[in-house]
């Protein structure tokens, strides 16, 4: 775990710029309301705004990143003002949570907007039952939200817009379909009803941080698309958590609240928070674990037994989120992962085609679009496969498999890169062997997507940069076949 962590690729130094860059805008943003007049309770109310404001936007450009940034008070501040009103009613709160929860899943059937203002939506409620929110303190509490979430944008967009420099980010839809074939409608019954058993048992656990169990369920399924992600991702939250509550009896507790060291200590859980989120689910958990501890021991609250809950509540949230995965309209790791794999083959075709497109002269081919969705695609299978891989997973067989299958993804990446450098050089010209060359790995992804017959290795490698490329991506292609067994028709990585 730690290697992952600090020896992790950071190409562009994105995620420094990006843990640097939030631990700007959350300051910024609390000492902006603090210069409103804010209490402590509103000046936490806008940083939670502000870090959600930062890490959830996620759109491909900086221009759709502006307008969902525009939409999160649009979302947040009736989302914020239910839950204040119903908090005196805690049968029509407990309702309206859950509504909360199966929405904020169900909106990510529209991407990377729906997904920032589901889990925008999602953590203006959990934070009303974190402060305890009434409604005498809205008004105050809608400043600090609004104050926040422009000063985040003035940074993002203004002061330290990097994304300028960079080619857009492409992030993966989840799988499509429709009914309660849609992955993301299926996952919103599971995270309704694995929301309502924590809540259940949450209160049982403490009639006061119930809402823990909650949180705990709710982001298990954030980012995941099958029982195995899911179950996988509640297992490192509960280990993150652990890590953190231990971090925090040595670290967090001895401090009893002190300004300086606690202000020390939150810029470090908030770096470590946006640092990790890429890397490491686990990482990430310890960090959002230390600085909720911070955040109770500025409000004076913090004691063992309130961590030793809070380890408690993790549990029941991680366990409704199992139970839910696997026994309400359960989606195998298997059907993903081919969805997955099947997306990134195709594009494979797309970026060929289109390199291929650029070498003959056409001024509006541009492979290196097709390359950054396959890097996006490519992402989202090893996240799918993860599961397979885990050192937890007996099955050695399905895990060998997985594990070549990603390998040869990478390949095939690899070689794809490579052919798009070529293909931007202005002196690389298009000839017969090319075209053929183009052709053959076509009729090869199509064998591989569509179970239409064998793929053949290529008989030489030629010297020539584009049909060495070619002819790597072809092998690549050629050795999927077994793993993927295309010819018997079964799941891609295995039944």
């Amino acid at each position: 775990m730690l290697k992952r962590m600090f020896v992790a690729p950071d190409p562009g130094r994105t995620r420094l710029r990006f843990a640097v860059r939030a631990v700007l805008g959350i300051g910024l943003a609390v000492v902006v309301c603090g210069l409103a007049g804010q209490s402590l309770v509103g000046a936490i109310a806008g940083g939670l705004a502000a870090l959600l404001t930062l890490f959830t936007v996620a759109d491909a450009t900086v221009r759709g990143q502006a307008v969902t940034t525009a939409l999160l008070p649009v979302v947040g501040v009736p989302v914020l003002a239910a839950a204040a009103e119903l908090h005196a009613y805690p049968v029509a709160r407990d309702l309206a949570f859950l509504a909360v929860v199966g929405a904020g899943v169900y909106a990510r059937r529209w991407g990377p907007r729906g997904h920032s203002l589901g889990v925008f939506g999602f953590m203006t409620f959990f934070a009303a039952q974190f402060l305890h929110a009434t409604p005498g303190q809205l008004p105050e509490l809608y400043t600090a939200v609004l104050l926040s979430v422009l000063t985040a944008a003035a940074v993002r967009f203004g002061l330290w817009c990097y994304e300028r420099r960079l080619p857009p980010a492409v992030v993966p839809a989840p799988p499509a379909g429709t009914g309660l074939a849609r992955v993301t409608t299926r996952q919103a019954v599971q995270a309704v009803v694995g929301a309502g058993f924590a809540l259940g048992l949450g209160q049982l656990v403490s009639g006061q941080r119930w809402y823990w169990a909650v949180g705990a369920t709710w982001w298990v399924f954030v980012n995941t698309a099958s029982r195995g992600e899911t179950l996988i991702r509640g297992f490192r939250r509960i280990l993150g958590t652990v890590i953190g509550i231990v971090l925090g009896l040595l670290v967090v507790v001895p401090l009893h609240g002190a300004p300086v060291p606690t202000v020390v200590l939150l810029v470090v859980a908030v770096f470590g928070v946006f640092y990790s989120a890429a890397v490491s689910y686990t990482w990430m958990m310890l960090s959002v674990t230390l600085l909720a501890e911070t955040l109770y021991g500025l409000l004076g609250v913090l004691s063992p037994g309130l961590l030793a809950l809070r380890v408690a509540e993790t549990g029941v949230g991680a366990l409704g989120a199992a139970l839910a995965v696997l026994c309400v309209l359960p989606v195998t790791t298997h059907a993903i992962t081919d969805a997955w794999i099947q997306r990134a083959l195709r594009c494979v075709h797309a970026c060929t085609a289109e390199a291929a497109a650029l070498l003959a002269g056409s001024a509006a081919a541009d492979p290196a679009r097709s390359v950054a969705e396959l890097e996006g695609l490519l992402g989202r299978v090893r996240l799918s496969v993860a599961p397979l891989v885990h050192p937890l997973n007996p099955m050695l067989g399905r895990k060998r498999r997985a594990r070549r299958v990603l390998a040869l993804l990478d390949d095939c990446a690899r070689e794809i890169r490579g052919l798009a450098a070529v293909a931007a050089d202005p002196v690389a010209s298009h000839d017969a062997q090319l075209t053929a060359a183009c052709r053959r790995v076509e009729a090869a992804v199509e064998a591989l997507t569509e179970g239409s017959g064998r793929v053949h290795r290529p008989a030489e490698t030629p010297a020539e940069p584009a049909l060495a490329h070619l002819h790597g991506l072809e092998r690549a292609l050629a050795d999927l076949a077994e793993p993927l067994r295309v010819p018997a028709g079964s799941p891609l990585v295995g039944a």
